[in-house]
Formats: C-alpha cells, structure tokens, sequence
C-alpha cells in the first residue's frame, strides 16, 4: 500500500555519524508495502492478508511527537471483498509494537476499486484504487490522509511489469497546505519457476506533485523481493528493502501472507 500510505519518515541519515536535516519531511509508509496488480478479487471471495514489516534500522529519536521507526514491528490487516467481477472493496487494520511501546493501535483505511475487465480485451491491465483513512498522531502527524492510485500491469512471457502512480492528499495535519503528492511504485519481476518468481520493487515519496522536494528529502526505497506461486488461493510475498536517501528508513525486512475464501459460485458480469 502503500504506501504506501501517510506515516512520517526518519530525518536522519546513518553514515558513520548522525545528520539531522532541521526541515520536516514527507510521509512514508513501512505498514503494507505493497506494488498492486491490476487484478480486483472475484466476487464472493474475501481476500484476507498480513502483512508484516520489520524496520531493522531507522529512526531511533522522537521527532515532532512522533514514535521512531527503529524496530518497530507492523502487522497490518487487509480484508478485500469482491464486489462483481470489475469492483472490489478493502479495509485496512494497521498495528505496531516495540520496546517501550508495547502492541498499539494505529490506525485503519478503507479502498475502494474499480478495474477494466479482461473481458474488454484492452492490451494492459487498468484499475483504480482510492484510499482514506486515519492513524494516530503519534504515528503520523497527518492524522487523515486519502490516495488515490491508478494501477497498471502487464505480463509478456514470463516477465511481469507493474506500475502505481499514486498520487496522495492530507486532509488533516501539518502537510495539508502541501496539495497532491506524487507517490509511484513499481514492480518489476521473472517467472524463474512456475513457483517461484523473483523480482524488483520501488517505492518512492517524492513530495508536492507540482514542486518535489530535494533528493534528499524524499522518500526512495528498492526492495529485492519474491513471490511463490503455490496455489490460487494463497499470496506468498517476502523482501529486504533498503532506503536510498537521508529521509528514508535504511533497512526493512517485509512479508506478505493472503488467503482467497470463496462463498459461493461465481457468476461475473462485465
């Protein structure tokens, strides 16, 4: 997700001693890192998902109230029902734990998506994805924040490319004056088996859609990550990360485990 969605990064870059920029940074998300495919889940079928990130190393002050990021454990529950065959509906249940802090609430989104079905016969994959949502103040400064994420896909052979340009709003919180930020990710991956398939994936923060922020403020991640095509029924995704700028969390150890739940015959109609 995202970005995935509004949380604030660390400030400080770790190269042999710790720099503080004195400037305010922009969001990142270590709570459901996550390229979506343009596929949405069949109807009558909930899709239930953990995501479970680890920050190996990040932020290890308080800044502005917020919470550091240095070992902090997110577990983050993603529930998707298949509304028909084109639309889908997800909700979002974000937690944290660390030393000191114990297991906490963070906060919870709701996304809604609609899809151009395969049906249409269009040369890519298409859909649509908006997002809102809140998370405590000691997690985020923007305490509501909503996204909206065109999705786009493609498979050619055994090669997979998917793009999310998203683009992300604060509704309430010290950011709210900032307007649209543009927040792409990006997936890139290869089928080496019918079971395994490795890959690469970026995510970024770059700031105001009409004015970036310095390099060094913005938010830049690369993840190696694979995925394991065991079954339809269940999504196996797991991968190191590492920040390429002062602004993001240097390293994060992700996972993602889902399970498809049929309730009854499917029947789609475009």
């Amino acid at each position: 997700m995202r970005s995935r969605w509004a949380l604030r990064a660390p400030r400080c870059l770790l190269a042999g001693a710790l720099l503080c920029p004195p400037m305010l940074l922009h969001a990142q998300g270590n709570y459901e890192i996550q390229v979506y495919g343009s596929e949405t889940v069949a109807p009558q079928t909930l899709m239930v998902e953990l995501h479970s990130n680890f920050t190996a190393e990040g932020q290890q002050a308080v800044i502005d109230g917020v919470y550091p990021t240095y070992h902090q454990e997110h577990e983050t529950v993603e529930l998707t029902e298949g509304l028909n065959s084109w639309s889908e509906v997800g909700f979002y249940i974000f937690t944290s734990e660390q030393d000191g802090h114990g297991v906490q609430w963070v906060g919870d989104h709701i996304r809604p998506r609609i899809a151009i079905p395969q049906s249409w016969g269009w040369p890519v994959g298409l859909s649509l994805s908006t997002e809102i949502g809140y998370q405590r103040a000691v997690y985020s400064p923007d305490t509501w924040t909503w996204e909206i994420r065109p999705i786009i896909d493609k498979t050619i052979g055994r090669w997979y490319f998917a793009l999310n340009p998203a683009l992300e709003r604060t509704w309430h919180g010290p950011d709210v004056n900032q307007g649209l930020g543009f927040a792409p990710a990006v997936k890139i991956s290869y089928d080496i088996t019918s079971v395994v398939s490795a890959g690469i994936e970026y995510y970024a923060d770059d700031g105001p859609l009409t004015d970036f922020a310095p390099l060094r403020d913005q938010q830049q991640q690369i993840f190696a990550a694979t995925d394991l095509n065991v079954s339809p029924v269940w999504e196996i995704n797991f991968g190191i990360g590492i920040g390429a700028t002062a602004s993001t969390d240097h390293l994060i150890i992700k996972g993602i485990l889902g399970r498809r739940f049929d309730w009854g015959a499917h029947s789609p109609v475009d």
